[in-house]
């Protein structure tokens, strides 16, 4: 297993404990350039010269998770190749993010990136965003800079449904609003999609060579669908460009890896009491960090090797491993801990029968992963409990269960099939899906409300409250679920689980399993 990045250098002293400390936030230190001189010695800040840093790289969905997994691993890149052309350009296409645009802006790009664990919180401050453009204030500049020779990857964070995927036939969804409003508008696109091909087909009037696509999504085979989803809207915007970006274009799969939970008020709050910075959008992250590439590159890329990331020539086993393992067990984690009433997944680990269905899961799933070179799949389970456990990162349950309709094909689904090919054990997995159902029903054991967050949240709850704890209806969702509704095994586990859920609650029913 790739091994976390050394300690971060800043540990939290006694006189810095939020709980004796006389640190406001109102008298906390503005973070930018000019105020990195003035930060506590205890922060590691950039040693390098960021105006001497050229983007080679522009990365569209700045979250959390990207300012925590691949930013973090340019700015070590950085401290060690100081001068480098990998520098990223950020970009934001939603409204949304506009928070992002103000804070980066306000903060000349820079920001506090927090580890976080019961040995204690370390920061730094990350340097490796240099310039942010959000697209709705100005669209060409965004298709500038993708078609500016110096851009020489293009990274995505953009979530499981913004590849306009459709599950059920593993086709591009030509319908999508967005899709037919950038195929009608090709110079002022909205969605990625739009962006790329105008700028693709710029650089290929003026015979540049293309950038390499690298989604960072958790998605499996992200780099493959990334391919066949933009070479299908390249194709219906214009053949002769749908056929260049098929032959010229690398879109290299890989493995991301970090539990990086959404900023709240109280990080903020935490990275001005205990660090004294003043800081818009900090973002928290756990210790554990891992990124496994395959190394197919169209204009070159950063020795990664050398701060940490695995290059590989197959991708497949590492992110099979971390998508069955991994994210199928944070949906079940959501779901059954929502409905137990709990908010943060270190309080659902803490309930010894979620966290029994959590091992069983894992070990159900299991058989059906290929062997992993360099991994003892037996400890990474345990360490994936470890990290779960972790109360210092107060990973909300909502994040967890946010667009599952777009999560559970991909994380869930396809153990389901392999198993019921091997002749396997669905128990805990038919379990996920159904307390998906229940939980969509919009309230928890206790008649609490359960915000549901989901693309299609319209159509789900609608079945969920008609059919209650008949899964068929939902089951028949062949967008989501495929022929699985075929199988009478599948269908009667996730129905028994689903009538017993709604009969005992997550609680009971567990303890009756």
């Amino acid at each position: 297993m790739v091994k976390p990045f050394p300690k971060f250098i800043v540990t939290t002293s006694p006189r810095m404990n939020p709980m004796n400390s006389n640190i406001s936030t109102d008298s906390a230190i503005k973070l930018n350039e000019a105020s990195l001189s003035h930060l506590g010695n205890n922060i590691r800040v950039p040693s390098y010269d960021r105006h001497q840093i050229t983007n080679g790289i522009v990365h569209i969905g700045v979250g959390g998770f990207h300012r925590a997994h691949q930013a973090l691993y340019l700015d070590n890149y950085f401290h060690q190749n100081p001068g480098s052309e990998w520098g990223i350009c950020g970009v934001g296409l939603l409204e949304f993010d506009k928070r992002m645009r103000d804070a980066l802006k306000s903060q000349d790009c820079l920001y506090t990136l927090v580890e976080r664990s019961p040995e204690g919180d370390r920061a730094r401050v990350i340097g490796a965003i240099t310039k942010y453009l959000f697209a709705p204030d100005n669209r060409q500049a965004v298709i500038d800079t993708l078609a500016d020779p110096k851009c020489r990857i293009v990274t995505l964070t953009i979530t499981e449904g913004g590849y306009y995927y459709i599950e059920g036939s593993g086709e591009f969804d030509t319908n999508h609003p967005t899709i037919q409003y950038d195929l009608q508008h090709p110079d002022e696109p909205i969605g990625v999609y739009g962006f790329l091909t105008a700028a693709l087909n710029r650089r290929r009037q003026q015979r540049i060579a293309p950038f390499t696509v690298l989604s960072c999504d958790n998605l499996q085979g992200n780099g493959n669908i990334a391919r066949k989803m933009l070479t299908a809207f390249a194709q219906m915007q214009n053949p002769e460009l749908g056929h260049w970006v098929a032959e010229q274009v690398a879109f290299p799969n890989c493995m991301v890896d970090r539990i990086t939970p959404a900023t709240t008020p109280a990080d903020i709050k935490m990275v001005a009491e205990q660090f004294n910075i003043d800081d818009a959008f900090p973002v928290v992250a756990e210790p554990f960090l891992q990124w496994v590439v395959e190394d197919n590159f169209s204009a070159g890329r950063p020795d990664w090797e050398s701060v940490g990331v695995q290059m590989t020539s197959d991708v497949h086993p590492y992110e099979m491993m971390k998508i069955r393992l991994l994210n199928a067990s944070h949906l079940l984690i959501g779901y059954l801990g929502s409905l137990a009433g709990y908010t943060y997944v270190h309080e659902v680990m803490a309930d010894p029968l979620i966290r029994q269905a959590v091992d069983r899961l894992m070990a159900e799933v299991t058989p059906t992963l290929q062997p992993v070179p360099g991994i003892d799949l037996d400890n990474y389970k345990k360490t994936l409990i470890e990290r779960f456990a972790n109360p210092k990162i107060r990973d909300q349950l909502p994040r967890l269960c946010l667009n599952s309709s777009a999560k559970m094909p991909k994380f869930v689904l396809g153990s389901v099939r392999d198993a019921l090919h091997q002749g396997g054990a669905i128990d805990y997995m038919s379990l996920t899906v159904a307390a998906w159902f229940r939980y969509l029903n919009g309230q928890d054991d206790q008649g609490n409300t359960i915000p549901i967050d989901d693309p299609i949240a319209g159509t789900l709850t609608q079945l969920a409250h008609l059919s209650g704890s008949d899964a068929k209806p939902l089951l028949n969702l062949t967008e989501i679920f495929g022929d699985l509704s075929q199988s009478p095994l599948f269908v009667d586990a996730v129905t028994n689980h689903l009538r017993r859920l709604y009969e005992f609650g997550a609680k009971e029913t567990l303890a009756r399993f």
